[in-house]
């Protein structure tokens, strides 16, 4: 027993500290750039207790001091769960020794007798202040400095554009940095232009971007971005981009004399605004060349376009989907989807459109996705011919086209398919088929004469063969008569005709619902509304759309409500034949709710007519 629980035990030990091993990790951390004459920290982190420490080899840089090693441990508790961290830090001061930029490898350590890595870091480092430039600042620190007055070359904000002379449409980075060489505490009241004749597209900041340093003009200036915007020229000359202003707050030190020695350990500081305003400037736009495509919309930048179909062998009512996929940068938005002539037969639905588009400094970049369905309603061998699409091309400075292949498809008759039924408000031909030849040889060999018979004419069947035709022919030209009469009158005609087909459509669809054919229910419904719409409202079912519906309805003076309802009945049969969701009570409802819709209609349009 007692051996049993030590090996328990042993195994526990062993998985903790596989389980603490496995989220060891290791890291460095030393500021992106830094100053030649000035020392800076290089910090290497572990979240575990470990021993040989290793750094690599710092060429380019002295080591003034180190490692300090500091422990913490810290503790939360979230909703009654206890979380505890640990971090180990070991930090060297270090000195550039020249400018350039450098890398500094990874770094590895030793925890529970596994060996871990640091991640690498690339330091850029910035020539030391000029000497004008020191002396100049030493002279202001020496005699105090202004609560009022601090000097341009000290604190200011540049506006960097990225291109000055662009075509129509190429994206320009506009990046305001701020350079400063005092304290800066916050900044108010930020004025951007309002960038006309420029479509933006703004970059949102992160609101934890650390101060770095830059070189600019001999001095060492603390800088940090404030804000990025990508602009798309929308004409062509020159635009310009109106100034930009900045309300800063500056931590001063005060100006007093030092009375004592011990005035130097205790400094007073004072915040003042400054408003920094960066200077207009010019855009030269270039227009792009006369010779447009006809199918060009405006995209200028690097595209690229694949396609594909999900099959090219079906059956007649199914559906069939048509992938394009438009990738690339450049002004992404305004690509527009390419259009498909769909061959005579073919049903087709609105696009699904997916975007997934990145915004860059270099410009917006991703793919735009667009799904085509349609359903092919007759049999034979079809085509879908090949589409195309144009953009400006940056980097030829020409126009391209890009083209889809055609897309041939072989569609055979399903079983039960109706080629001659009226689906939504598409009307598929009739199959045309070759009949047989109408005159054939006759066989005359064979006929022997046969015994004579008695005479025909003047017999009782001869006389009835006469009476009869004649009897039949006035009572057809009566029952002939009646109907021209009725014929008529279209509108009468087209009403039986319409109460007919619904009741036989409504009857086969509660026949579908009772059996939980969902694809056949939905169909038949839909069959239903668009023939009785199509006789009420005296109307081609070719010619018959939503907004013909809607228009006539208005007309005829039926309620808004009711001509709603008939709508979203449509719009939810339409939905739900190709939707994986839908049971057996809502198709109920929707049966319920179409039989009364209609009911309504027919008593609302009677009592209009009336």
């Amino acid at each position: 027993m007692k051996l049993k629980i030590l090996n328990i035990l042993i195994i526990l030990a062993v998985s903790l500290n596989i389980m603490a091993a496995d989220q060891v990790r290791m890291t460095a951390s030393a500021p992106s750039t830094v100053i030649l004459d000035k020392p800076f920290q290089l910090i290497y982190s572990v979240n575990a207790s470990g021993k040989d420490l290793k750094i690599p080899d710092l060429a380019n840089f002295e080591v003034l001091a180190g490692p300090f090693q500091s422990y913490n441990q810290s503790t939360e508790i979230i909703n009654g769960r206890t979380t505890s961290s640990v971090s180990y830090s070991y930090t060297y001061t270090l000195l550039a020794q020249k400018t350039g930029t450098f890398t500094i490898p990874s770094g590895s350590i030793v925890v529970n007798g596994q060996k871990y890595t640091s991640n690498g870091l690339t330091i850029k480092v910035l020539p030391a202040d000029d000497n004008s430039s020191k002396s100049q600042n030493n002279s202001q620190q020496s005699s105090g400095t202004s609560s009022s007055k601090v000097s341009g070359d000290k604190i200011f904000v540049r506006a960097q554009i990225s291109r000055t002379s662009v075509y129509e449409q190429e994206p320009i980075l506009v990046t305001y940095k701020l350079y400063t060489l005092v304290d800066v505490v916050g900044i108010n009241n930020v004025k951007l232009p309002d960038f006309n004749g420029f479509m933006k597209q703004d970059f949102k900041q992160d609101a934890n971007s650390q101060l770095s340093y830059e070189n600019y003009n001999g001095k060492n200036y603390g800088t940090i971005v404030l804000h990025q915007v990508l602009l798309y020229p929308q004409h062509a000359g020159e635009i310009t981009i109106d100034k930009a202003s900045f309300e800063t707050v500056l931590r001063i030190e005060n100006q007093r004399q030092i009375k004592s020695i011990f005035d130097d350990f205790f400094d007073s500081y004072t915040n003042v605004s400054k408003n920094l305003v960066t200077p207009a400037a010019k855009i030269t736009v270039k227009a792009l060349p006369a010779n447009k495509p006809a199918d060009f919309s405006g995209v200028v930048g690097r595209i690229s376009m694949s396609s594909n179909i999900s099959s090219s062998n079906v059956k007649t009512n199914d559906a069939i989907t048509l992938k394009v996929v438009i990738s690339g940068s450049g002004n992404l938005k305004m690509v527009k989807n390419p259009e498909f002539q769909l061959p005579d037969g073919f049903e087709s639905f609105d696009p699904k459109v997916t975007n997934n588009f990145k915004t860059t400094t270099s410009g917006m970049s991703g793919n735009k996705t667009i799904e085509y369905m349609f359903i092919p309603r007759n049999s034979g061998e079809f085509e879908i011919p090949a589409t195309s699409f144009s953009y400006f091309d940056t980097d030829s400075r020409q126009y391209k086209v890009l083209t889809t292949p055609a897309f041939k498809i072989n569609v055979e008759k399903g079983n039960g398919s109706d080629n001659s039924v009226a689906t939504g408000t598409f009307i598929n031909k009739e199959d045309v088929k070759q009949l047989a030849k109408d005159i054939r040889y006759i066989e005359t060999n064979n006929i022997k004469p046969g015994q004579p018979t008695e005479a025909f004419i003047g017999s009782y069947i001869c006389w009835l063969l006469y009476i009869i035709p004649m009897f039949l022919g006035l009572g057809a030209f009566v029952v002939l008569r009646k109907q021209l009469r009725d014929n008529s009158d279209l509108i009468l005609m087209r009403n039986k005709k319409a109460n007919r087909m619904v009741q036989k459509r409504l009857k086969i669809a509660k026949k579908m619902l009772t059996e939980g054919k969902k694809d056949l229910f939905y169909e038949e419904m839909m069959k239903a509304i668009w023939n009785y719409l199509s006789h009420k409202l005296n109307i081609p079912l070719a010619n018959l759309t939503k907004e013909t519906v809607i228009e006539e309805l208005n007309k005829l003076g039926i309620e808004s409500e009711k001509t709603s309802a008939i709508i979203n009945i449509l719009n939810t049969c339409e939905f739900a034949r190709f939707a994986p969701s839908g049971d057996q009570y809502e198709m109920g409802n929707l049966f319920n709710e179409t039989f009364n819709i209609i009911s309504e209609l027919e008593n609302s349009i009677k009592n209009r007519k009336k």
